[in-house]
């Protein structure tokens, strides 16, 4: 009894050696297992050609101290998951894969595990991504973390966005979800999280603890929001602008217009003190009134300067008092 159990031990000693996923699902280790479906998805595009020789796509979403011993050449822990994703989504676009794509893009934006509840991952910054759409997403926060709501949400909107530009369903996005909040002075670290390596769908979504970032429609918006550039939105403003000041300045074309295009006035002057005299002489109608003013200069001095308001007035009130004398 005693030498069978020591050969059984030493053959699952030899197994855990030999191979380091083994190992690995052996361990407590929080969440790394919990979305499955997206690392299986990863491992198919990972193996069609893997330069660095990572392990398996799982060690990215760990601590560096446990990823050492599967991040192959990659020589930066904190860069090992984006590394992954990112060869994973070059064999897949190569491959016209978008499935492949999709599943890369959503690994990029899964939560790496922390030692403690609340404690943000490091981001990569040794290494850029070859592909802008990778670069593009950053990973989940824990739950528990400052601002991790808003966080999360704009990182899963991006990833909407990113999924789209690849051919994908945007509402994929919300797969990359994490838990629920855990408790600060949790000592397991463990939070709200599940972690089944046999769970071939992923214990976050068989267990329903997925917590989405954002809704169906934010989704929809944010895809939709995709294409509206800033100089365009710039030029929509302006538009709107223009319409609304000339709406509110109807009526005002003396002070806001330019005089070339003010409604045109009459310019002749009104001989007032002639008005004033009509009671008194009837109108003319000789020949000579009849005729046009000449345009010879001895005719244009002829013409008297007509009076002002001031000096008419003064004709007008005096008139009368010249008659009573």
């Amino acid at each position: 009894m005693r030498y069978e159990t020591f050969i059984s031990v030493l053959a699952s000693s030899a197994i855990t050696q030999a191979s380091p996923l083994r190992h690995l699902r052996a361990r407590e280790v929080p969440q790394e297992h919990s979305h499955e479906s997206i690392l299986e998805g990863v491992r198919t595009s990972l193996a069609l050609d893997n330069p660095d020789n990572i392990v398996d796509p799982v060690f990215g979403l760990l601590g560096n101290a446990a990823a050492a011993e599967g991040q192959g050449s990659i020589t930066d822990g904190d860069c090992l998951h984006q590394a992954t994703a990112d060869q994973a989504f070059t064999n897949a676009k190569a491959a016209g894969d978008v499935d492949g794509m999709t599943n890369a893009l959503i690994y990029a934006a899964l939560e790496r595990n922390t030692g403690k509840v609340g404690l943000e991952s490091v981001l990569c910054t040794a290494i850029e991504a070859t592909n802008p759409e990778i670069a593009a997403i950053s990973q989940h926060q824990d739950p528990a973390s400052p601002d991790a709501a808003a966080t999360n949400k704009a990182i899963t909107l991006e990833l909407a966005r990113q999924i789209a530009s690849v051919g994908g369903d945007p509402q994929e996005a919300l797969k990359s979800g994490t838990f629920a909040p855990g408790e600060l002075d949790d000592p397991t670290a463990a939070g709200n999280s599940c972690n089944d390596a046999d769970d071939a769908l992923g214990c976050i979504f068989s267990q329903n603890l997925l917590v989405e970032d954002a809704t169906a429609e934010e989704i929809d918006a944010a895809v939709a929001g995709e294409g509206v550039s800033a100089g365009d939105a710039s030029n929509s403003t302006e538009i709107d602008n223009s319409a609304a000041f000339s709406n509110n300045t109807a009526g005002l074309e003396d002070t806001l217009l330019p005089p070339t295009t003010r409604p045109q006035r009459s310019t002749a002057p009104i001989n007032l003190p002639q008005l004033a005299n009509t009671a008194d002489k009837p109108p003319s109608t000789s020949a000579a009134a009849a005729t046009p003013p000449s345009n010879s200069p001895t005719d244009s001095m002829a013409v008297k300067k007509p009076l002002s308001l001031p000096t008419m007035m003064r004709t007008s009130i005096m008139d009368p008092l010249s008659r009573l004398g």
